[in-house]
């Protein structure tokens, strides 16, 4: 209990009138008990401190002054309805004695119920059930406990449950947990499951034995928790987040084996369901038969109607793999040898093509056209170069016919100066004077001697 309200009840003490101090457990039995002395001297001891902030380890209060605060504020509490789930449920006398605990959390509250209020439902209570009780808080100041005395319960209906449970899938599926688009696909060969499952159950063997059935190589990592009742929700959900966090785990399958629907009750709580909605690793769910669909299925990634259902699909089947395996090669050796085949039947036919026995033939018209056309050519040439040629020869008679060398031809001769002048009269050149002489047939060296008009 907090201090500041076990101050606030000596307050009101206080403000009563009440000049001593509250009554202890042995006050209460009949023998009265002397005031504390108000004032400190040798002989007497020092008074209490007054409030509880004022204590301190050499002014402590004593067992007999802090019980009776505690027992006077607990009973100023009201009455209040609180559910729960049943525990060690036991009968003494006209009373049940029982633990309420909370479905979701490791948090439990003692409960007595006088028999005449269980009656009614005494043949549908039993541990694991789920009540609503109408309790007073009661503080036990001999031992210190704190327990409820309660006077009106019932069972949490089916519908109720239910109705919970779909308020709470509308709110997880609204935030986007139950997409497809979130869901990963599971691995296909994964070399260690992580597996979530009943400390004692056929789930457990189930899927191990048909894993390894299947896929003798593959390891196991596995969690046995507690599947049904208060402990079910901590527990599952530590196993889930202890796998999602082991990097060696590559899939994670939580398995139960069915049950009533009140059993698979904690795989519908929202702690479980988002924690299972936060695992990184693919996470299988195998909880309950095709009529039985927790929200556990919704979140997880692949939904197993079974134990078995689920080792068939985390781990494929070796014999199958590799009976697919030969088929596979079988089918592509026979595409193989048909595709040669037919590859093979199409060059022959076109190798038996005449064009391709004899190749030279595709070429002979063409062979005898570019000959023609060469014959025509060279007879068109040779006729071309015979008329250049006469047209040659008649222009070379008229050129020779107009040439200075005809004359020479004739016995006459060019006479030139030294400077390349031609002499034309006797008075050009002088005596000694070299001259150049050019007849048809070369050239002479002259000198003048002489000249004369």
């Amino acid at each position: 209990m907090a201090w500041g309200r076990l101050c606030h009840v000596e307050r009101d003490e206080r403000a009563r009138g009440s000049g001593a101090p509250p009554e202890g457990p042995a006050d209460r039995g009949g023998t009265s008990r002397p005031a504390a002395p108000t004032d400190a001297s040798p002989d007497r001891p020092l008074p209490l401190p007054v409030k509880a902030a004022e204590t301190t380890a050499e002014r402590p209060w004593p067992v007999r002054h802090l019980v009776p605060k505690i027992a006077d504020y607990v009973a100023r509490m009201s009455p209040v309805w609180v559910e729960g789930q049943v525990l060690n449920l036991k009968r003494w006398n006209n009373l049940y004695f029982l633990t309420l605990r909370d479905v979701d959390l490791d948090m439990s509250l003692r409960v007595t119920l006088p028999a005449r209020d269980v009656a009614p439902i005494v043949d549908r209570l039993s541990d694991g059930s789920r009540i609503v009780v109408h309790a007073r808080p009661r503080f036990l100041e001999r031992t210190g406990d704190l327990s409820f005395a309660g006077d009106a319960v019932r069972l949490v209906g089916l519908g109720e449950l239910l109705a919970q449970i779909e308020r709470l899938k509308g709110v997880l599926a609204a935030e986007g947990l139950f997409d497809e688009a979130r869901k990963v696909p599971l691995p296909f060969l994964p070399s260690v499951v992580g597996l979530v499952c009943a400390q004692q159950g056929d789930a457990e063997h189930d899927v191990v034995s048909n894993a390894r059935a299947r896929w003798p190589a593959v390891r196991f990592e596995i969690r046995r928790v507690t599947v049904q009742g208060a402990r079910a929700v901590p527990e599952v959900t530590a196993a889930i987040r202890e796998l999602d966090a082991d990097p060696a785990v590559e899939v994670v399958v939580v398995a139960r084996g069915g049950g009533s629907f009140e059993d698979l009750l904690p795989f519908s709580n929202e702690a479980l369901v988002r924690a299972a909605a936060a695992c990184r690793t693919p996470l299988v769910s195998a909880i309950g038969h095709h009529l039985d669909q927790p929200l556990l299925d919704l979140v997880a990634d692949w939904r197993a109607s079974t134990p078995t259902d689920a080792a068939k699909r985390v781990v494929p089947d070796v014999t199958a793999e590799r009976a697919g395996l030969l088929q596979a090669r079988h089918r592509a050796r026979t595409a193989l040898r048909h595709r040669l085949a037919r590859e093979q039947a199409g060059l022959d036919a076109l190798r038996s093509r005449p064009v391709l026995v004899r190749p030279e033939t595709m070429l002979a018209p063409h062979q005898v056209r570019l000959d023609g056309l060469v014959g025509r050519g060279r007879r068109t040439t040779a006729g071309l170069l015979g008329e250049a040629r006469t047209e040659v020869a008649a222009l070379a008679a008229q050129v020779r016919a107009l040439s200075p060398a005809a004359t020479l031809d004739r016995g006459y001769a060019v006479v030139q100066r030294a400077d390349g002048l031609v002499v034309r009269e006797p008075g050009e050149v002088a005596v000694d004077d070299e001259l150049a002489v050019r007849v048809a047939r070369g050239r002479l060296a002259a000198r003048v001697t002489r000249t004369s008009a």
